[in-house]
């Protein structure tokens, strides 16, 4: 998710929009919120996939390189050939965009594969979508900048719903893996110190090279951490059940994972990306909260599983919290986007 100001369209590799290039530009907007619905969509499908790629063998780290490495070179190879420009950088800026890649898009991707892993798909979700209200916490209390009042009761609904998720009267014994919990909350952590950085980065950068520049920078990482010659890559030729309602169904691992590159991270950060050209990035980011809905039923259908009807209404809490804090912030000309 990115911190974009809500400013003329920005398009892939450019830094601003041309005043010229406006009025050439007619905005759509139900073009883009079916851009917006069908990033989400792709992103919660997406889950499904991984958790499927993760049951096969491939751990979260893994995981989280392949993702990170294929996504930064499909990003940078898309703007090397149609913005060439966007892919300028100077010396000052490399620290910055080193944090950024690393403590921002590498740990929450990793915590998110970690979480999904021990936990079922919309729990961890919802759990990880308090990012937005971390940040307005950030906003009021560290920056001092104007929150609205609404903020509190977001703050309350969001507790009290995760708590009904959680179930924390029922302690361990309600089947949630603690593990699983502890990298969902810190997955929000992460995901909160991510759209922060976001936000400082697009004022120097456009969004999708400040992405790609992120993602090369986790890429690098990774391969220190875990290099690629170590790559279990006997494993992922082996073709692998689908899991639940498609277990009879198989493909190699290395589909899944190349579906989980490209529709899974490149595809839909390009549609989030086009639909600021017809809607406000208010209300894209807004409407991009369906991903917990749709991953819950994708999950449900797919994976056949399930929550009962406390968590249901508390993952319901949890996303009305969530969209009050988004509109608690006094800058009304800025929004996370995913």
């Amino acid at each position: 998710m990115t911190r974009i100001r809500t400013r003329p369209a920005a398009l892939p590799g450019t830094t601003r929009t041309r005043p010229d290039d406006e009025q050439h530009s007619a905005k759509r907007p139900w073009l883009g919120y079916a851009m917006v619905l069908s990033a989400a969509a792709l992103f919660a499908v997406n889950g499904v996939v991984a958790k499927v790629i993760l049951a096969s063998g491939i751990s979260s780290l893994r995981l989280t390189e392949v993702r990170i490495t294929g996504a930064a070179i499909g990003l940078v190879a898309a703007l090397a050939i149609l913005r060439p420009s966007a892919l300028r950088v100077t010396r000052r800026q490399l620290p910055f965009l080193a944090a950024f890649g690393i403590g921002g898009l590498a740990l929450v991707q990793w915590l998110y594969f970690l979480a999904i892993h021990r936990l079922e798909l919309g729990i961890a979700l919802l759990i990880q979508y308090l990012a937005p209200l971390l940040v307005a916490l950030w906003a009021r209390f560290v920056v001092r900048r104007p929150v609205r009042r609404r903020l509190w009761l977001a703050l309350a609904l969001s507790l009290s719903g995760l708590a009904l998720v959680v179930q924390i009267w029922r302690g361990s014994g309600n089947g949630l893996d603690g593990l699983g919990v502890a990298a969902s909350l810190a997955a929000a952590v992460a995901f909160a110190a991510y759209i922060l950085m976001a936000e400082r980065g697009v004022e120097r950068r456009d969004a999708v090279s400040l992405t790609a520049y992120g993602f090369v920078f986790g890429a690098l990482f990774f391969a220190v951490i875990q290099p690629w010659w170590t790559f279990p890559t006997g494993h992922v030729s082996e073709r692998v059940s689908l899991l639940g309602n498609l277990g009879a169904s198989h493909l190699p691992v290395w589909a899944l994972m190349l579906w989980m590159v490209v529709l899974g991270a490149i595809v839909p950060f390009a549609l989030f990306v086009g639909s600021l050209h017809h809607i406000p990035a208010t209300r894209a980011s807004i409407v991009a909260m369906f991903e917990p809905v749709v991953a819950s039923a994708v999950a449900w259908a797919w994976l056949d599983e399930s929550l009962d009807a406390v968590q249901v209404v508390g993952g319901a809490i949890v996303l009305v919290g969530i969209l009050l804090a988004q509109t608690a912030r006094g800058d009304p000309d800025s929004c996370a986007v995913r």
